[in-house]
């Protein structure tokens, strides 16, 4: 086997979590289990069978449990990456490794992104070493404004890694206008129209938006199913609400750069929101409201919400994200739970996801330091109570090119 062929070796194993579940003991940690325990100093963490048995403080190891000395260092459930299409794209400039988006015209709901998925993509090592253990499938728009269908999905590298049931995307707003004839008041003259043929309101039309398995589809979602509305403007945040409650949707807005304007309404109808807390620009008209502080006044006001808003290669910033959201007032467990309880609630995996007690799956994170801080790094990686390797793409790049140190010229190094 010569050296190229064992580096894509390397880097297969790498993309999954090699290593099988154990029965770990992680003893003396910083423990913010993200539950009613609160942050427990000195805590220790039972995990047998992938799951978390016990959360405590002077709990005693089994005899056949590996011990992992924390020596006071956090530990927070896995993160969640946010909204993106980790697994659905390799490299965005070629064509053939992109499987996100339907580029067909008309309504398509029954597009479903999950069938695409590739649990060996570098991605999601590169990712998951940083300490992020889920992410949600985004179907992007592409041929209109109802993208198609996504789901969760763990970062474990596994084929049969989703969570949760699957989720619907759509677009609203001025981004979203050339798939509506030029107007976002023709975004919603298309959703009316969909869901009256989902409902079987409308018999017969000449030129009908769905297909047979769209109106299907889409009339599992009228029965409560997740829709995630990506929308920015208070005005057309206002208008999903009054959308979704009218045809039994349950609404989540993503985007949502002027949700601080409407967070008495998104409280009052239980709307959740993921937003990008670094946007603080008007980069459209839609966007005009934008401030640092939007995940604080959200959080004033009891809205839920999570963080999201990095490119999928860049998912794992989104800690850096929500660490600028806490410099901008909005208190640190709210910035934890934006990554943690948050997402794991907006997406229905609240009983197993996002946090650590007691029978809760065992995606866990030890750090060298504050993980909302920069220059901290994820020690150890555990997902479904398996231990990380640690290795991506990127890590074996800099083994290969960067030594610790030579005595000779950066021009004269050679490869390993």
């Amino acid at each position: 086997m010569n050296r190229d062929q064992m580096t894509v070796l390397v880097l297969a194993l790498a993309t999954s979590l090699t290593v099988n579940a154990e029965t770990l003991f992680i003893n003396d940690a910083t423990v913010h289990t993200m539950s009613s325990q609160s942050v427990l100093q000195n805590g220790d963490i039972l995990v047998r069978e992938g799951r978390i048995r016990a959360v405590g403080i002077d709990l005693s190891a089994p005899s056949d449990a590996r011990v992992i000395e924390a020596e006071g260092r956090p530990v927070t459930p896995g993160f969640f990456a946010g909204i993106n299409q980790i697994g659905l794209v390799e490299i965005s400039a070629v064509e053939s490794s992109v499987d996100g988006g339907l580029a067909i015209e008309g309504l398509r709901p029954e597009f479903d992104v999950t069938l695409a998925f590739n649990p060996n993509s570098s991605v999601i090592p590169v990712t998951r070493v940083e300490g992020f253990s889920w992410s949600m499938l985004q179907a992007y728009r592409s041929g209109s404004i109802v993208g198609g269908q996504g789901q969760a999905v763990s970062l474990d590298g596994g084929y049969g890694s989703f969570l949760g049931d699957k989720v619907l995307f759509i677009d609203v707003g001025a981004d979203a206008s050339d798939l509506s004839a030029g107007s976002r008041a023709g975004q919603w003259m298309q959703l009316e129209q969909a869901m009256a043929e989902a409902a079987s309101e409308v018999q017969w039309a000449p030129e009908p938006l769905l297909t047979v398995a769209g109106r299907q589809v889409l009339r599992n979602y009228k029965s409560g199913g997740i829709v995630v509305f990506n929308a920015d403007r208070a005005s057309d945040i206002l208008q999903v609400i009054a959308f979704s409650k009218h045809h039994g949707l349950r609404a989540v807005i993503s985007g949502a750069t002027e949700a601080w304007m409407v967070a008495d309404q998104l409280a009052e109808a239980g709307v959740a929101v993921l937003i990008d807390p670094l946007v603080n620009l008007p980069g459209s008209f839609d966007e005009l409201g934008a401030r640092l502080d939007n995940a604080a006044l959200l959080n004033e006001a009891g809205v839920t919400f999570a963080f999201t808003g990095a490119e999928t290669h860049q998912a794992r910033k989104l800690r850096q994200l929500a660490g600028n959201a806490v410099s901008n007032g909005l208190p640190y467990e709210a910035g934890l739970a934006a990554l943690t309880t948050s997402p794991a609630v907006i997406f229905s995996l609240g009983d197993d996801h996002g946090s650590i007690e007691e029978n809760s799956v065992a995606d866990l994170v030890i750090w060298s330091g504050d993980p909302l801080e920069v220059t901290s790094v994820a020690d150890q990686v555990i997902i479904g109570g398996k231990m990380d390797s640690m290795v991506s793409r990127q890590t074996l790049l800099r083994d290969r090119y960067l030594p610790e140190s030579t005595e000779l010229p950066r021009a004269y190094i050679k490869p390993q």
